[in-house]
C-alpha cells in the first residue's frame, strides 16, 4: 500500500530487502536516495537486523546527508532512543537501544492504545526514557529538522482542536508535563 501510495505521488519507489539477504549495498542504497520510509512492524527486529547487516550505520550516514528519514509506529521509534513496544509480545515493554538520531523517546499510537501513555511516563519516571519524549496519536507526524521538533503533520486534514495531536512530554521536577500541539501547529 505505503509503494503504491509513493507511486501515485510521482516518486520512484526502490527498496532495500534484507531477505533472504541484503538487496543491495545499503549505505549506496539510502544514501542515493531523497527519501527513505520505515514501515511500522517490530522495532526490537528492525533494529537487530539492521545492526548485523550495517543498515545502523547506512541510515545514520543518509541522515547526516541530509536525506529524509521517516517512518511509521516502529518506522518510528526507530530514529529515536527508544520507546514503548509491543515487539515483545501484547504487553508493552520498554526499547532503549534506537538508533539515537533523536535524542528522545517516542511514544506511538497514544491514543489508541490505553497502555502506552502510563507505560512511557512511568518509564521516564524510572530514568529507563530520557526526560524528553514526543509522542503521536495515530495518522499524526512530527517534522524534525535536525534534531528539533518543529511542525505537526498528519495523513488527512483534522481540527488542530480536537482531532490527533502530538505531544510534548517533560519529566520536570519529578513531575510528567504533556503540551498537546495540534495538527499545523509549530512546537515552540
Amino acid at each position: 500500500m505505503a509503494y503504491e501510495a509513493f507511486n501515485h505521488a510521482g516518486c520512484d519507489v526502490t527498496e532495500l530487502r534484507l531477505f533472504p539477504q541484503p538487496s543491495a549495498d545499503p549505505e549506496e542504497r539510502l544514501c542515493d536516495s531523497d527519501f527513505v520510509w520505515v514501515g511500522g512492524g517490530s522495532v526490537a527486529n528492525l533494529l537487530v537486523l539492521w545492526r548485523l547487516h550495517g543498515v545502523d550505520h547506512a541510515m545514520r550516514e543518509a541522515w547526516e546527508r541530509g536525506v529524509i528519514l521517516g517512518g511509521v509506529s516502529a518506522g518510528s521509534v526507530c530514529w529515536h532512543v527508544g520507546g514503548t513496544t509491543d515487539s515483545f509480545g501484547p504487553t508493552l515493554r520498554p526499547i532503549t537501544n534506537g538508533l539515537a538520531l533523536l535524542p528522545y523517546a517516542n511514544g506511538v499510537h497514544y491514543d489508541v492504545e490505553a497502555q502506552r501513555r502510563p507505560l512511557m511516563h512511568e518509564l521516564m519516571e524510572l530514568h529507563v526514557l530520557p526526560a524528553l519524549a514526543y509522542a503521536t496519536d495515530n495518522c499524526v507526524g512530527i517534522w524534525y529538522e535536525g534534531t528539533d521538533a518543529t511542525t505537526v503533520v498528519a495523513d488527512f486534514a483534522c481540527d488542530p482542536e480536537t482531532g490527533p495531536a502530538a505531544y510534548r512530554v517533560e519529566l520536570a521536577n519529578d513531575l510528567i508535563v504533556e503540551t498537546r500541539y495540534g495538527v499545523g501547529r509549530n512546537f515552540d
